[in-house]
């Protein structure tokens, strides 16, 4: 699966950077068993996803459970290949913002 790895959030349609690498460089985190990790800025948690296809197209689409600013939070997501090595993607927020998103693979 090309989505397993640690990949680097660099730019977000609704936030700059200033907040979304406000207390660690914005990461989304997939492993080989489909679960993985995200944080940006004050918003992280746990991701649980599936492979799917969409549009002729593989993406990756999973559901997350976490805090917003120390509140529980909840929401949903998808990410896909732009190119070798970047994804684009988006984070959804139950009852929230959601935002688009760029992201880099860590070599």
């Amino acid at each position: 699966m090309s989505f397993i790895g640690t990949w680097h959030i660099y730019e977000m349609e609704l936030w700059d950077e200033d907040y979304f690498n406000m207390e660690v460089q914005a990461y989304i985190e997939i492993n080989s068993s489909n679960r993985g990790y995200f944080q940006f800025g004050l918003v992280s948690g746990k991701i649980d996803g599936n492979v799917v296809f969409c549009a002729g197209e593989e993406r990756f689409e999973f559901t997350w459970d976490g805090n917003d600013e120390c509140d529980p939070a909840s929401g949903r997501g998808w990410v896909k290949m732009k190119e070798e090595d970047f994804l684009e993607g988006e984070f959804r927020i139950h009852l929230g913002d959601d935002s688009t998103f760029l992201a880099k693979r860590v070599k």
